[in-house]
């Protein structure tokens, strides 16, 4: 146990075959782990829950259901947890950092939020005009950011997304920002906070990548490249950004945010390239202890890199087709002992089909409109079909003591549901105002300690100094 406490695995899976399904490597020495069978996910398709679950979309129609799927596996177990069939097939997911909601992008454009808890589909809008490609959630789950094939990214407020007052589908939800600057699809977002100010980084097909401020909503540099960006990352400290590209190479460059009005053009430093792979780039990732870079390609391999020297010291081959995902979890979340012990223990269910905003007692109203046999009126105990009429008005109307325990039960976790959303968008909401403070702090004059009465003290001051210098 204490061996496993301090390595690292890492969890890679292919979009080629359903049989390729999930591998799990220990990162230091290359050994199986685990294999975990029945996947194949979509880049930027599986996520990780807190080191506890794993829920991947598949590309691949499933049965009579052709809109796909998105599974769920504990990380200790191979089998599958749950499998959940989407309306839509969905591409790209991601989930909030405390674990609470999960959201996923369909190719007509769509957007999808669920509740992991109790697999509620809280909403579906209208996100963009393309296929979604990819997600990012702010630092402090109070924004999030989508990109898609139309190369454009858009910024929603969580609190937006979450309200749940408007029950329409596929409704048109006003975004927070829209940056149209791009020329082709997005390939990948990253959201990070330097001191006080959060940033968010997006990278395209057209060769750049785009540092945001999302408190001021301006872009802040422009990095371009000879070639496509397929995939980005940042360093542990937030001030290298890792572009990786559809040639294999990664270029480095150094990040210096800084709050010019004309956004400088930074081309990407042919001095700092990692040459490992001979295919396109589909993921970059860090390991947790930060001492590794680690990359994977088209060509069906993994490299770890040494941020010391930037010399690979390990090479993984997945001949099972190429990498679309990695994640990088600590090996004793795999352990059956560690899934007992870690506290909070999140709980996940199946994710709805479709949104459903109505009451359980909703349910109950819709009973007499349901046409029973004869037959089994006969052997349900009621004696004339006038009376079990009667009790169904009696059982809508709240009159049997089982219709008041219902309400009652329905009530309760109504409440409960309600009070974790209030505590939710309220932190969101306290966000929020952060932002917009630090936003009018930024636009304050150049000497904003001087207060109005100071400035005309100081007006008043300069013109008696006019006054009493000689012509």
């Amino acid at each position: 146990m204490a061996e496993a406490r301090s390595k690292e695995a890492l969890v890679v899976c292919s979009d080629r075959n359903m049989n390729a399904g999930i591998t799990i490597w220990d990162l230091e020495t290359g050994e199986d782990l685990c294999h975990i069978p029945t996947c194949a996910s979509p880049l930027h398709g599986l996520v990780c829950l807190k080191n506890q679950f794993l829920l991947a979309s598949q590309v691949q129609r499933h049965r009579s259901f052709g809109g796909g799927a998105i599974f769920t596996w504990s990380l200790n177990k191979p089998q599958v947890l749950h499998r959940s069939y989407p309306l839509e097939c969905i591409g790209p997911i991601c989930s909030t950092k405390d674990g609470l909601f999960l959201v996923g992008g369909a190719p007509s454009g769509n957007a999808y939020i669920w509740e992991i808890s109790s697999g509620k589909l809280l909403k579906i809008w209208r996100a963009h005009g393309k296929s979604l490609s990819c997600f990012s959630i702010s630092g402090d789950d109070s924004l999030l950011i989508s990109g898609a094939d139309d190369g454009v990214v858009c910024v929603w407020t969580m609190i937006s997304v979450l309200d749940i007052s408007d029950s329409e589908q596929c409704v048109n939800l006003p975004s927070f920002y829209t940056w149209s600057q791009h020329e082709a699809p997005i390939t990948a977002l990253l959201s990070t906070s330097i001191g006080l100010n959060s940033f968010m980084i997006s990278s395209s097909v057209d060769g750049v990548c785009k540092v945001w401020d999302l408190t001021s909503g301006r872009l802040l540099q422009t990095h371009s490249y000879i070639c496509g960006v397929t995939a980005i990352a940042l360093d542990p400290d937030e001030q290298v950004l890792f572009s990786g590209c559809d040639d294999g190479s990664i270029f480095i460059n150094q990040l210096d945010i800084g709050f010019e009005d004309n956004p400088p053009i930074i081309l990407g430093d042919h001095s700092m390239v990692l040459s490992g792979h001979k295919g396109s780039i589909t993921a970059l990732s860090f390991s947790i202890n930060g001492s590794w870079l680690i990359s994977a390609s088209e060509d069906c391999t993994v490299c770890i890199w040494d941020v010391r020297n930037w010399q690979i010291i390990r090479k993984f081959d997945h001949k099972k087709g190429r990498i679309t995902n990695l994640v990088v979890v600590p090996q004793i979340s795999l352990l059956a002992e560690y899934a007992r012990r870690s506290l909070p223990r999140l709980h996940v269910s199946v994710l709805d089909k479709a949104p459903n905003h109505k009451d359980k007692s909703d349910v109950v109203s819709t009973l007499h409109t349901r046409r029973i046999p004869e037959d089994h009126i006969q052997s349900s105990g009621f004696r004339s079909y006038t009376s079990m009429v009667q009790q169904i008005l009696d059982l809508e109307q709240g009159r049997t003591s089982e219709a008041i325990q219902m309400k009652v039960e329905t009530s309760v976790e109504n409440r409960l549901w309600a009070m974790s959303m209030t505590k939710h968008m309220s932190a969101m909401n306290n966000h929020l105002r952060s932002r917009f403070l630090d936003l009018m702090q930024y636009q304050l004059p150049a000497h904003p300690d001087l207060t109005i009465e100071k400035r005309k003290k100081q007006k008043s001051s300069d013109k008696e100094d006019l006054r009493e210098t000689p012509a």
